[in-house]
């Protein structure tokens, strides 16, 4: 368990509903079940039948005056682009991608840019010509980025001025890679320039045709026991699938603007800050924020109309430390959170200084969202709601049978005799991982639950030991790899620690090796900190090290890695 226009006229105020705003899009009392019946043609591209959709109502004046994009940064010039005025640019990307990039449909891309607006142009020129959008995180280092270009055999990548010198470092051991495309005002050698071809290419461009069931992007994601998995979703499975995002939990219409602030690497991002908000119409509202700041988000929330906010629970526990008294946020509906579990308290304290709820949601970078509260529910503290009308979601036991309300369980969709088109289609490359994914009637989603006699769903933990951050998925394995490589490590075991700000933290239990068992403690804990920054991303590094004479393990050698997050949180 996971992230434009001018000031459109906002709605008034509606009537509350259990302690909240009443829906836009649905009755409270209507089953979302009955009324999800999403169509899946056999052809079907977002820039096209969706963008492009939008782009034609604007023209014929048929939307309301808002803009599909409105970044803004401290440092730059807004940029507010209309859906008219995304299509025109995109079509202009598209062609730089299939011209001078020489890419063709089906080649894939690694796109490691921060949030700048090229990032939205050229997630959707990479959907315009067919090509496989692979995004990541700008905190990737060389091995990092060498892994996804070597697994992925990306024939593209595109970033910056920060990344390209570590680009430059590892290209020569990619053979798949002939492209390297700089989204900068600055020449390199060895780089296209994005910024200058698309200043020179036409705005003339044919979409391409795809299925429905084409490969549309990859998503690396944290294991426990290997590398990422390569998590791959077809044109259909986000760009339809993704309409109950939109349409019923974040609940948008075409007047509201929605700011969704996780990190262009990561799924969320996918989400909410492309396919739910533009299914829907609305606009997409980024705020370029380097390095997150409280204040930033405070005053942006007051300045601008922002009508939905979407973040993380770490986000939100940072805000309520603050002052809030001293902002309003006059133009605020709807505030959503996922990605990891949000603290009740949390809850309270943001409601009681804003009058609104905070409404969870649960899902992965393999699915839409799975389960979540939607407006008119009844808020649940602790629980992240029921399941959503995409899926049947069920508790079940090892042998996939469904356990009695109030069992704990494995948290698994059902597949047969029907699988959910919004459901990934695999682990590219991968079919062993992929299979051990679905069993009997079920895809299992690795994490454990209960669902009550309300048919609302409790999270208990996750089953594949990967930790959750501030929203960051860290596999444990990456991490204790990274220490392995150091002198003074024999071994080591990766868990998660409670923390309050950040929900959890990395946590390494650490055997040395003889020869630095004498070394003073804190200056090895600084040394190794450091140590895994420099070999893997930044944010993975252990903020707890603990030296241990030896590990848990089981008959056959495994470390017991439950042994140790137990210890850690507390439980027996």
């Amino acid at each position: 368990m996971l992230r434009l226009r001018g000031h459109a006229p906002r709605s008034p105020r509606r009537a509350r509903a259990h302690g909240t705003l009443a829906p836009k899009n649905f009755d409270a009392r209507s089953s979302l079940k009955k009324l999800y019946k999403p169509q899946v043609p056999e052809y079907f591209n977002f820039a096209r039948n969706v963008l492009d959709a939008w782009t034609e109502r604007e023209k014929r004046g048929q939307k309301p005056q808002s803009a599909a994009l409105w970044w803004v940064s401290e440092s730059a010039p807004e940029v507010r682009w209309s859906f008219e005025e995304l299509a025109f640019n995109s079509r202009r990307a598209a062609n730089v991608l299939c011209g001078p990039c020489g890419l063709r449909r089906g080649d894939r891309v690694l796109l490691l840019l921060p949030r700048v607006p090229q990032w939205w142009l050229l997630n959707v020129a990479c959907m315009r010509t067919g090509t496989v959008l692979i995004p990541g995180t700008c905190q990737l280092t060389a091995r990092d980025i060498l892994h996804r270009l070597q697994s992925s055999r990306a024939k593209c990548v595109i970033t910056d001025e920060s990344l390209a010198p570590v680009l430059d470092s590892v290209a020569s051991h990619c053979s798949s890679l002939h492209t390297k495309l700089l989204v900068s005002h600055k020449k390199r050698e060895g780089w296209m320039n994005f910024n200058q071809l698309l200043r020179t290419v036409s705005s003339d461009h044919t979409c391409v045709e795809t299925r429905s069931d084409d490969p549309m992007t990859i998503f690396f994601t944290s294991g426990t026991t290997g590398s990422p998995k390569m998590t791959e979703h077809s044109h259909c499975s986000f760009g339809i699938g993704l309409t109950v995002n939109g349409r019923y939990w974040l609940d948008l219409t075409e007047r509201d603007v929605l700011w969704n602030t996780s990190d262009t690497g990561w799924a969320k991002s996918a989400w909410s800050s492309i396919f739910a908000p533009w299914i829907q119409g609305s606009c997409v509202f980024v705020h370029h924020m380097p390095r997150f700041d409280t204040t930033t988000v405070m005053q942006t929330l007051s300045r601008y109309p922002i009508s939905t906010f979407c973040t993380v629970p770490t986000v939100y526990r940072m805000l309520v430390q603050e002052d809030m008294s001293r902002y309003r946020f006059p133009n605020l509906e709807h505030c959503v959170s996922a990605g990891e579990p949000i603290n009740p308290e949390v809850m309270e304290r943001w409601k009681a200084s804003t009058g609104l709820d905070i409404y969870e949601g649960y899902g992965q970078t393999e699915t839409v969202l799975i389960a979540g509260t939607f407006k008119g529910m009844e808020i649940k503290p602790g629980s992240f709601g029921k399941p959503s009308p995409a899926y049947d979601v069920q508790i079940v036991d090892d042998a996939c049978k469904v356990v009695p309300q109030g069992t704990e369980g494995n948290l698994a969709i059902r597949v047969k005799p029907n699988r959910p088109f919004s459901l990934f289609t695999k682990y590219t490359d991968d079919p062993e991982r992929t299979a051990q994914c679905f069993r009997g009637d079920f895809y299992l989603t690795g994490d454990r639950g209960v669902m009550d006699q309300d048919g609302y769903l409790w999270f208990v933990g996750r089953a594949d030991d990967v930790i959750n951050s501030a929203g960051y998925r860290i596999g444990p394995f990456e991490v204790e790899n990274a220490l392995t490589e150091h002198e003074a490590v024999a071994e080591s075991a990766v868990v998660s620690s409670p923390d309050p700000v950040r929900g959890e933290i990395v946590k390494a239990f650490v055997v040395l090796n003889p020869a630095y068992k004498s070394t003073d403690y804190d200056e090895l804990t600084v040394e190794l900190q450091e140590h895994v920054k420099r070999v893997t991303a930044p944010y993975k590094y252990p903020r707890k090290i603990e030296f241990v004479d030896q590990l848990p393990k089981t008959v056959s050698g495994k470390i017991r890695r439950v042994e140790l997050r137990n210890k850690e949180w507390g439980r027996s």
